[in-house]
């Protein structure tokens, strides 16, 4: 629950995939990478694999490769029966070819996109991770949606008068850099109240809502230097005062709130000319 890079793009208009150069350059060897399907592309694969990396990525329509062996069952997930294959996918810059495994879940419920199959492309080896275990990790990725959904909501990461791309950015990373304060309280308070209680009962909004309300006057009832010892810190004394604290926290009055049944999303319709700008273009054409 911590964001620790963030690849930026004044262009609103601009296509994620513009930037996986820059996020290659964030890969280190033996890390694991798990993706949307928008980022299952050739290039970011094969660029993990040289890197010594590892990824868990759901297959994109337009990556294709030619199957090999048999499909055979190995397991189950919470979603469905999971099959393996592998697959061998090509290069086409250089040629050179990799064989990857092929990770198939049937759902026992369709997406909201009404998918009944879910195909997931990983290189982790066999000994290492099981098919199903990678199921499950590849279902940890909606952690991410989370994160920015938080960021918008409850620490508000865009702020409409904000016309200036860099001031933009400037505000998002603010709130990505508040998202993580949030996550350290969340995690004191898994140490002290369990993680199932603090995950499922812990507000997030209501969280940040008592920070906001409650700074300006913890400064003046404690001054800025009276914090300076905190700086002195290592770690594990750091993380036993955040329990120390934590322990005292009445989770009652940071109580989520059962949300109602999701209503249908309406229509989407495309964008009509002039309806949706690039104020990043726009300013480079002064």
């Amino acid at each position: 629950m911590l964001i620790t890079d963030v690849c930026l793009n004044e262009d609103g208009h601009a296509q994620e995939r513009r930037l996986i150069a820059e996020v290659l350059q964030h890969v280190q060897a033996d890390d694991l990478w798990i993706e949307d399907r928008n980022f299952c592309t050739l290039g970011l694969m094969f660029g993990m694999a040289r890197r010594g990396a590892a990824f868990v990525v759901r297959q994109h329509g337009q990556v294709q490769g030619e199957l090999v062996g048999r499909l055979t069952r190995q397991g189950t997930s919470r979603s469905g029966p999971v099959y393996e294959q592998a697959l061998l996918v090509r290069d086409p810059d250089c040629g050179e070819t990799m064989r990857v495994r092929r990770i198939t879940v049937k759902l026992t419920e369709p997406t909201r996109n009404g998918d009944t199959t879910l195909h997931i492309l990983s290189n982790v080896p066999p000994q290492r991770a099981s098919a199903a275990q990678l199921a499950r990790v590849y279902g940890k990725r909606w952690s991410i949606e989370t994160a920015f959904f938080e960021s918008t909501t409850t620490l508000s990461c865009e702020i409409k008068t904000l016309g200036y791309p860099k001031a933009a950015l400037f505000t998002f990373c603010l709130a990505l850099l508040a998202y993580n304060a949030v996550s350290l309280i969340k995690a004191a308070l898994r140490s002290t109240h369990g993680r199932q209680k603090a995950n499922d009962e812990v507000s997030s909004y209501y969280l940040a809502l008592e920070m906001s309300r409650t700074y300006d006057g913890m400064m003046i009832a404690i001054p800025a230097p009276h914090w300076v010892l905190f700086r002195a810190l290592s770690p594990q004394e750091f993380a036993n005062v955040l329990r120390e604290l934590a322990a005292s926290v009445n989770l009652s009055r940071y109580q989520k709130h059962p949300r109602s049944p999701k209503k249908a999303p309406p229509e989407r319709t495309a964008y009509q000319n002039g309806k949706h700008v690039s104020t990043a273009k726009l300013l480079a054409q002064r």
